[in-house]
């Protein structure tokens, strides 16, 4: 049990990821993401979540254990073409991890998705989550266009608004 971790988690209030994420950086993460499902044949989910309570964090359930929880709950599995991925930030251990769908994943790989989440974790470091929720959502955005081009027939099968837990 990590005493340091669980403080932080017991610590993170609504209050910290209403500053960190207002409303209308919301908006733009949720705009961001209609215009990019218009690009290519992806589903991209947003969630953010202020810290684990319970029997996750008494656990020491790791970010990206968390991020699969989410993945599964959230049913971005369940894309018709195996295309749904999931961005996930736990703020009280301020870790972004990616989660993509088979069918996304073994186009794109880990370390593609790891350089991503690096760069965003950066830049919400520096409090820049706005910028850096959009330039991680257009980073993946460049790796979907290539590998899961739009078809004319393509539905919108996953809701575009943030999550925040």
């Amino acid at each position: 049990m990590n005493i340091k971790r669980i403080a932080k988690h017991f610590l993170m209030t609504r209050w910290q990821v209403n500053k960190s994420f207002p409303a209308a950086t919301l908006d733009a993460i949720e705009k961001e993401i209609k215009a990019s499902e218009t690009m290519h044949a992806g589903e991209i989910r947003f969630v953010v979540e202020a810290a684990l309570d319970g029997a996750p964090l008494f656990k020491d359930q790791s970010a990206q254990e968390r991020a699969l929880d989410i993945f599964s709950q959230l049913r971005i599995w369940d894309t018709e073409h195996n295309n749904g991925l999931l961005i996930y930030l736990l703020l009280a251990d301020h870790a972004v991890e990616i989660v993509a769908d088979r069918g996304i994943h073994a186009k794109v790989g880990t370390e593609e998705w790891q350089k991503i989440c690096r760069k965003m974790e950066s830049d919400f470091a520096a409090g820049n989550f706005k910028q850096g929720a959009c330039i991680g959502i257009n980073s993946i955005t460049e790796h979907l266009a290539a590998h899961f081009p739009r078809a004319a027939d393509d539905k919108d099968e996953l809701a575009n608004k943030p999550v925040v837990i």
